[in-house]
């Protein structure tokens, strides 16, 4: 079972029973004001249980809750691109507000780039940040990810145009447990 316990909290698959604390956790404005329109918000009952019933059967899950004392309070995740960008993951993730400012991401976003290097055939891996964002910029660059890019005016958020950042750790760059 793919399963992480880590200083500040626990990455483990999702499961059946996470659906409440996942909707309450998950609909909060401020998280859904940095992550991508297809995130619900308000964040519902109805969508945690398809969250969970499609996140829980993958021999190699690509999201994992962030568990704190025993709670679903966020999720970390990685989608692989594919056609000519198919050495490429795109990692994501999302916490429950009372959880910011206490290390969790700075901590699991390591452990998730780890897993990704280990377990599948990915030569980049890349994250997309909305402009304003700067806790999670700076979380990405303690965890070895370089600034790539500011595609400007490039998303949409709140029917407003942001820039987003673009930040990268590449395979060959990667000193992570083992390495280097």
């Amino acid at each position: 079972m793919t399963t992480f316990q880590l200083t500040t909290c626990r990455l483990r698959p999702w499961r059946e029973g996470d659906e409440e604390s996942l909707s309450r956790h998950a609909s909060n404005r401020n998280i859904w004001n940095n992550v991508r329109d297809f995130f619900p918000y308000p964040y519902t009952i109805r969508d945690a249980h398809s969250w969970v019933r499609s996140n829980r059967s993958y021999q190699n899950p690509t999201n994992l809750a962030i568990e704190v004392d025993g709670v679903a309070v966020g999720n970390i995740g990685f989608t692989i691109k594919d056609d000519i960008y198919r050495y490429n993951a795109e990692i994501g993730y999302w916490l429950g507000e009372e959880y910011w400012g206490r290390g969790i991401m700075s901590e699991a976003i390591p452990v998730m780039v780890d897993y990704i290097f280990k377990n599948f055939q990915v030569n980049r891996i890349y994250a997309c940040v909305l402009e304003g964002n700067t806790a999670s910029m700076r979380v990405l660059e303690q965890s070895g990810f370089r600034p790539e890019a500011v595609l400007r005016k490039a998303a949409v958020k709140n029917n407003q145009p942001m820039d987003e950042h673009i930040f990268s750790l590449l395979r060959e760059e990667y000193t992570g447990p083992g390495r280097g």
